[in-house]
């Protein structure tokens, strides 16, 4: 996995690196270093894969692979393994926190299905505590005047619309206003869009947001501005995730712009899934050519194959250093840290 990136020529990456980075949209699955997965493979006695090279494949999607969200979503089951017991889950996170530092995060929301981690008997509250409690550590380690950190509670669509409302519930039971440091500042819904639209989840975000927790939604990854449309309309979302086909939508577009709903753009995920096209232009300068708030997220470093600092570098490439710096800074207003989202 590219933790260092060769930027393009022109870029100066000290001034790069130093931005103090946003990152709004980044999942725990699909972002645990390939080296402790190996670790802890070895530790449970777990062979997937002869060495860390094989496993290596299992984890980060292949050029091969690329095209559809679903060969995306296949890359997540290897994690799971080991990421039923409490304190794997706070090795992982804490592992993630340090490499996003590393790459100048400076405001970090991670986002995280609790469900899925409960196979081995972890309550959700448990496999919720084990996410934060890491996410506590790493911020009294590095300072809270160096990190912030808050956690997106995921529904997974297919598991339905009751499901989700039991998990906002439990998501509000846990939210930031309650603790000291770090606590769920989020509420979404992620996995496969079609034959979910967002409609159905309209409960669970009317309970998310009774609780004080910021809304957003994957949407437009996988199916049309409709989709985008109810996420607004109906679960009343503060910021969409991906939402790359608004772009076919201008109507939609004007009225992102206008009610301030930021869009959590991953931009080398987004070549992945076939979402966007990499030889078209990224939705993400549609986005800020129509004064719609951008954030510059990774989805996951170790699916894609990516880091904070090459995504920013991405956008660099075409907008410029201080442009990104500009980006971060506004993002940052948008993040559910915030006394107000998008205040």
């Amino acid at each position: 996995m590219p933790h260092a990136l060769a930027l393009p020529l022109g870029l100066d990456s000290e001034q790069l690196a130093a931005i103090e980075k946003t990152e709004l949209h980044q999942h725990v699955d699909g972002s645990i270093p390939v080296r402790t997965v190996w670790e802890l493979m070895r530790r449970h006695g777990l062979a997937p894969a002869s060495t860390e090279a094989e496993l290596e494949k299992l984890l980060v999607l292949q050029p091969e692979e690329e095209g559809t969200l679903l060969s995306y979503l296949d890359k997540f089951h290897y994690p799971l393994w080991v990421t039923q017991f409490f304190e794997n889950i706070e090795r992982v996170v804490r592992d993630i926190v340090d490499d996003a530092v590393a790459q100048g995060v400076r405001t970090l929301e991670l986002r995280y299905s609790p469900v899925i981690h409960t196979y081995a008997g972890l309550t959700l509250r448990q496999s919720i505590v084990a996410v934060l409690s890491a996410m506590r550590e790493r911020i009294r380690t590095h300072g809270p005047d160096r990190l912030r950190c808050g956690l997106v509670v995921i529904a997974m669509r297919q598991q339905g619309p009751h499901i989700a409302k039991i998990l906002a519930r439990q998501a509000i039971s846990e939210a930031h206003h309650l603790h000291r440091v770090c606590g769920v500042v989020g509420f979404d819904i992620a996995g496969a869009e079609r034959g979910t639209p967002p409609r159905l989840f309209r409960d669970a975000f009317e309970i998310a947001s009774k609780g004080g927790l910021g809304r957003t939604a994957h949407a437009g990854e996988d199916e049309g501005a409709a989709c985008i449309w109810e996420a607004v309309d109906v679960l009343g979302v503060n910021r969409i995730g991906h939402a790359c086909s608004a772009v076919h939508d201008r109507e939609l577009i004007r009225r992102l712009a206008r009610d301030n709903i930021l869009v959590e753009c991953c931009l080398t995920s987004n070549w992945q899934t076939g979402a966007a096209r990499r030889e078209e232009r990224h939705p993400l300068y549609t986005f800020l050519e129509a004064g719609v708030p951008v954030a510059i997220c990774t989805d996951n470093v170790t699916v894609s194959g990516t880091t904070q600092l090459r995504e920013s570098a991405l956008v660099a490439a075409e907008l410029g250093v201080e442009a990104v710096a500009e980006i971060h800074q506004k993002a940052r207003r948008h993040s559910f840290l915030a006394s107000e989202p998008g205040g």
